[in-house]
């Protein structure tokens, strides 16, 4: 397993392969993105938050993943076209990749082992639960739309429940702390 997060493989929403090491000295908010999930709405949140600070050193990237009750099928052009008709998004999209199971993609291996476990997981996990959806245990990302938080040296500093919104006090005062780090 690779060391340095800037350093694991990763591809492009367009099919270009590539790291993330573009993005070293840069403050991160890594999300498993999915187009019909409930959640999926938090696009237009996650779209501002990139916008609000990116002058700053801050980025989002939307992983797709169709780990979770197939809540992402489409091809990469198709969920690029939503994203962009849809929400306007213009952070950094991949390609669709797995993020749970023996599967999972080294980025997700990694920032998974890094933080096992996410805040506000327990409430979340409960409403799956009540939906009859069994979740899998930590370290595993519970659904889609979880949130890692990297930091400027690349460490992984927050991991936050996929019901986490991205105007949360809790998910924007961790990302104005992580951008006032290190400068």
């Amino acid at each position: 397993m690779e060391k340095n997060i800037h350093a694991i493989p990763v591809r492009r929403i367009d099919g270009t392969d590539s790291t993330l090491e573009t993005y070293r000295g840069s403050v991160l908010l890594i999300v498993n993105v999915a187009s019909r999930c409930g959640l999926t709405s938090q696009y237009a949140g996650l779209v501002q938050l990139h916008e609000r600070y990116r002058e700053r050193g801050f980025a989002v990237l939307g992983f797709p993943a169709n780990d979770f009750a197939g809540q992402e099928p489409g091809s990469d052009s198709e969920i690029q076209a939503f994203c962009t008709a849809t929400y306007g998004v213009e952070f950094p999209l991949y390609s669709k990749l797995v993020v749970t199971g023996p599967d999972k993609h080294p980025l997700y291996a990694w920032l998974t082992q890094a933080l096992p476990e996410a805040e506000g997981r327990a409430a979340m996990e409960a409403g799956l639960k009540e939906h009859g959806i069994d979740p899998q245990p930590s370290p595993e990302v519970l659904w889609n739309f979880e949130k890692f938080l990297i930091g400027r040296d690349g460490r992984v500093l927050r991991r936050f429940a996929p019901d986490t919104l991205p105007d949360d006090s809790k998910l924007v005062g961790a990302v104005e702390a992580a951008l006032l780090e290190g400068r």
